[in-house]
């Protein structure tokens, strides 16, 4: 290996990396306010790509049908929890109040792209489309799935999580059919640096992240709902007796969660051919990061992220077809040694 090689697999790994990171910082969002380990990650990814492909082939995405039939489950399901409920006067006007909050989004973005999906628009409208629809599953699918259990233990949450990623692994099969599909670059721009080869697409990954993390840190900082996530992962008893409501933090990490991996789809498109069940690699690569974190910290999440792409990287160079293997060894060695500063650590605490 010469120097030349070196640097394209170090920029290769930092461009995979500035993905995973994104990822990494998902599951840090999600675990912190929530205690949910977000494992559907990697299908928000896949169902990102997914639908841009099939709006790029001039077809209907087999998203929006997902979000149709997600969408009128929790509609559903918030009806009848307002039929149960005796302490509720006008039950016919509040399920149909909820009905229309629940099913009017995700309806208008449907409707919006069955109409501009045989058209073949411009790619940057089709992205927006494509956030937009894979967006929205988030808070349908934090309450179908996960709000009812928002108090239950991690271990019970965790499990509910796995259900979900195999739901939505066949859902995708079933939608996307089993063919893979590649988008194009959204920048066909190239560079030769220090006799590196830059292309437009490596740098909207990096100008993506970077203005995401900004986003992110602004949000968190200057806004209530930012400062009220905080809170709820600070302390959810403390943040309840404060007037933050748990549920509505819960549907806003989703949404915030699957608007990043689908960004993360979008991204990650170009470089390589997805399929229906392509996004779970790619998301335990952004759970290994966030482990790296200790699934707490978002510098170190992104930090991990960096260091798993160039790993990643160098090692299909030395050993392609160990290079998963190599990746996923990480999480031995980053437990052990934290194991071994932490010492032991009651069952209660």
């Amino acid at each position: 290996m010469d120097i030349s090689i070196a640097g394209i697999l170090m920029l290769d790994g930092l461009t995979n990396g500035a993905i995973y990171g994104l990822l990494g910082l998902v599951t840090v969002l999600v675990f912190t306010v929530t205690r949910i380990i977000f494992i559907p990650q990697g299908e928000f990814v896949a169902y990102g790509a997914l639908t841009l492909a099939f709006l790029q082939a001039g077809k209907v995405p087999g998203t929006l049908w997902m979000l149709l039939i997600l969408a009128l489950t929790s509609a559903l399901m918030r009806v009848f929890s307002i039929l149960k409920n005796a302490t509720i006067d006008n039950k016919f006007s509040a399920s149909i109040k909820i009905t229309l909050r629940t099913l009017a989004f995700p309806l208008f973005i449907s409707l919006v792209t069955y109409w501009l999906a045989p058209l073949k628009t411009d790619l940057w409208i089709q992205a927006l489309l494509s956030v937009a629809m894979v967006s929205a599953f988030g808070p349908l699918v934090y309450h179908v799935a996960f709000e009812s259990l928002e108090d239950a233990s991690p271990l019970v949450l965790l499990i509910v999580s796995v259900a979900v990623h195999f739901a939505m692994t066949g859902f995708g099969l079933l939608f996307f059919g089993a063919e893979g599909y590649r988008n194009p670059n959204f920048w066909a721009y190239s560079a030769e640096i220090f006799q590196l080869r830059l292309s437009g697409q490596t740098i909207i990954i990096f100008i993506s992240a970077l203005v995401l993390i900004c986003l992110l840190w602004l949000f968190f900082e200057n806004t209530l709902y930012g400062k009220a996530l905080r809170a709820t992962a600070i302390n959810r008893n403390g943040a309840r007796l404060m007037g933050v409501s748990t549920q509505t933090s819960g549907q806003l990490t989703f949404t915030l969660a699957t608007f990043l991996c689908a960004v993360s789809g979008l991204l990650i498109g170009p470089t390589t051919t997805v399929f229906y069940d392509s996004g779970f690699l790619i998301g335990l690569k952004g759970f290994v990061a966030a482990v790296m974190a200790g699934l707490v910290s978002y510098p170190l999440a992104m930090v991990g992220a960096l260091f798993v792409g160039i790993v990643e990287s160098f090692g299909s160079f030395w050993a392609s077809a160990f290079k998963e293997v190599i990746v996923f060894t990480l999480i031995l060695i980053v437990l052990l040694l934290r194991t071994l500063r932490s010492g032991s650590v009651s069952e209660e605490h």
